[in-house]
């Protein structure tokens, strides 16, 4: 029983760390990638829907997107969304393909994106805490209910209590990469 708890565990503190990883990628490096408009989504017919559902996001340059969308009619609601996010980046478009060039990002841009990051990083860290904080609460009820005795609890309470610090360490480790990424000229 407590090993699935701790199997539970892992899972759930590898899914922070992805969706942690997920978030620097939409992140804005002065490099076009598709990955930088995952965050945006457009009131599609009243649906808030992600711009990836809505066209194929292209990199056709080092420093240029190309958004086509399945739909011509959606472009003007797809550059306003994209106008209105903190990205700051301004779309053109001749009708069929909207196009953003993506400029070189200034000193004091990248430093406010590597607070943003550093903010992704810790609800990162925060989410592997709430999981360990589930999973402490839920060997105090198996405890409590007689279901587990003290020994097996302070065994599993040092195991649970090393998950966080790995997967804390695996966040920090992509922040440095995400921060010398942005850092770079």
């Amino acid at each position: 029983m407590i090993e699935d708890f701790l199997r539970d565990a892992t899972q759930r503190m590898d899914k922070s760390v992805e969706t942690t990883h997920d978030h620097f990628n939409s992140v804005r490096t002065g490099r076009a990638a598709p990955a930088l408009l995952d965050r945006i989504s457009i009131d599609y017919y009243g649906t808030p829907t992600p711009l990836k559902n809505l066209a194929t996001i292209s990199a056709p340059e080092p420093r240029m997107l190309t958004i086509q969308p399945f739909d011509p009619s959606s472009i003007k609601q797809i550059e306003k969304a994209i106008q209105e996010s903190d990205l700051g980046l301004q779309p053109s478009n001749d009708g069929k393909l909207i196009r953003l060039p993506i400029p070189q990002l200034t000193e004091e841009r990248r430093k406010e994106y590597v607070k943003v990051v550093r903010s992704m990083a810790e609800e990162g860290r925060v989410a592997v805490r709430n999981v360990r904080r589930d999973v402490m609460r839920h060997l105090e009820d198996l405890v409590r209910n007689g279901d587990v005795g003290d020994d097996e609890e302070r065994a599993a309470e040092g195991k649970v209590q090393k998950l966080p610090d790995d997967h804390t360490a695996k966040i920090d480790d992509l922040l440095k990469r995400k921060e010398a990424e942005i850092m770079e000229v």
